[in-house]
């Protein structure tokens, strides 16, 4: 699990806002590479080819790790470690019951856990369940298809609409994302 580079770079006074300045490692968006999706705003977990599943988990510099943590990767700017850790030690294991229970997903891969009690549910969810990242209803991956690539069309056609963001996959795996917070709106 590597963290998703932000499309533009980030304003160093305000690191919540982003620059009208593409990130030299997502130039390939701007080039119209890679397919445009819906950004769930829930929390991400994952169903690994064992069967078991995991939530991701950012460690401050300083704490300690949980117990099972898989560490992933560490943040160079914040020094925050990501990884993984047992869905049933974290903080959401009721909701993901629900949500599996709700869902029934049983394909190795990652999810999006969303609903009432994840992340105050700004989407809306009445019960709680779990979205496959990169998956949305064809109507909304149609709108997504034709968002625009640049600064200024992103930032009108994020703010015009209700979704958290978007989330750019490449075929060779990677991946950009862009939040309508991060030109500073509200949710």
């Amino acid at each position: 699990m590597q963290k998703i580079p932000t499309l533009f770079l980030r304003d160093p006074a305000d690191r919540s806002r982003v620059l009208p300045e593409v990130n030299p490692q997502c130039e390939w968006v701007l080039a119209g590479e890679g397919t445009p999706t819906l950004k769930h705003d829930g929390t991400c977990v994952m169903l690994d080819a064992d069967g078991s599943w995991w939530a991701r988990r950012e460690v401050k510099p300083g704490k300690p790790t949980p117990d099972r943590f898989m560490p992933v990767n560490v943040d160079d700017v914040t020094g925050k470690v990501m990884g993984w850790e047992p869905i049933e030690q974290s903080a959401y294991a009721k909701y993901h019951a629900e949500a599996l229970a709700n869902s029934g997903h049983d394909r190795p891969g990652t999810y999006e856990l969303v609903g009432p009690k994840v992340n105050g549910n700004p989407d809306g969810y009445e019960a709680h369940l779990l979205m496959p990242h990169g998956w949305a209803p064809l109507s909304v991956r149609e709108e997504f298809a034709a968002a625009p690539r640049d600064f200024e069309g992103l930032r009108t056609w994020l703010l015009a609409r209700p979704y958290e963001g978007i989330v750019w996959h490449h075929p060779d795996g990677r991946m950009a994302k862009l939040k309508a917070r991060d030109f500073g709106a509200a949710r």
